[in-house]
């Protein structure tokens, strides 16, 4: 994880890019060519980042599962890496690995691995289930635009906020516990 100095440099650049994104209409695409071009390898800094959080911070999200009538999920299976949602797209109208499966949600991901990835769920009424599909740092961008870089940021901020005050937490109770130590002595 980088230091807290460089969190300071990706805000500052980060928002100064959603700044000239909200003066267009275009989202990425309204951005100048330089800012525009950044953003592939910020996406990719914060991700190379966030990959070490993930197992913390991530979630496991189901690979399949099947659905009762009441709608309660049973016999899960779930994906054996954990993964931070960064964004939520309007579905495709069928997956591409089977066109008679409705895409019902597509999310954008990054694993414990560091790989942006697509998942898109189906479902019957009775059986869910998902295709994952790996992107590029630049297909991420081009597909879900700025969310995907604005929730990667704020979980590569939130994490290191966060290990902060532990950090901060554990010095105050270890200050405490050799104060008592050093009161015990004298």
């Amino acid at each position: 994880m980088q230091g807290s100095c460089d969190l300071d440099k990706i805000e500052e650049g980060f928002k100064t890019a959603v700044a000239c994104a909200k003066k267009g209409t275009e989202g990425v695409e309204a951005l100048s060519p330089e800012i525009h071009a950044s953003l592939v390898p910020l996406i990719s800094r914060l991700a190379a980042d966030a990959a070490t959080i993930v197992p913390t911070a991530g979630l496991l999200m189901m690979l399949r599962g099947k659905q009762d009538g009441k709608g309660e999920l049973y016999d899960t299976v779930y994906f054996d890496q954990k993964m931070l949602i960064l964004g939520k797209t309007d579905p495709m109208p069928y997956r591409p690995d089977d066109t008679t499966k409705k895409v019902d949600n597509q999310y954008l991901v990054l694993g414990e691995d560091g790989v942006f990835s697509e998942l898109m769920y189906s479902s019957d009424g009775f059986l869910i289930d998902v295709y994952k599909k790996d992107l590029s740092a630049e297909d991420a961008i081009s597909l879900y635009g700025l969310e995907a870089v604005v929730m990667l940021y704020k979980a590569v901020q939130q994490f290191a906020l966060n290990e902060s005050g532990l950090h901060e937490a554990m010095g105050r109770v270890l200050d405490f516990l050799l104060a008592e130590e050093l009161d015990a002595t004298d």
